[in-house]
């Protein structure tokens, strides 16, 4: 059995995560969480990217259109951040693809929109 990949980064980044649901709880925009996540990352030494841009390859061709992720943290996992009352399968989808597309292994859905911090965690098994 392959063994819990990104174990200890995953557990850093939500853990920031909970600290910024804790100190903001819900009803705020993505863009504040993420300037709050930003910050709550850099407090505590996690490596990250903010707004990476992500280039789409079709075919072998890169396309001009390019995908932004929230976050790229430990230079291996793509954090995707919402502010909803409840993911669906279109928020799921954007962050399997942002791992396909970059062939990262561990991909991370947040949802500050909830009375909780929800997170549901993908794999690029790839």
């Amino acid at each position: 059995m392959e063994s819990f990949v990104l174990k200890e980064e995953g557990r850093a980044i939500i853990g920031a995560a909970m600290e910024v649901h804790s100190q903001l709880g819900c009803g705020f925009l993505e863009k504040v969480y993420q300037e709050a996540l930003e910050l709550e990352f850099t407090l505590r030494g996690i490596p990250f990217e903010r707004e990476k841009f992500i280039t789409i390859n079709y075919k072998g061709h890169p396309l001009a259109q390019q995908y932004k992720a929230d976050f790229v943290c430990f230079n291996e996992i793509i954090i995707e951040l919402k502010a909803v009352t409840a993911v669906d399968a279109s928020h799921r989808a954007q962050t399997v693809n942002y791992l396909k597309a970059t062939g990262k292994k561990v991909g991370y859905l947040l949802n500050f929109g909830e009375t909780s911090l929800k997170f549901e965690r993908y794999v690029n098994l790839k």
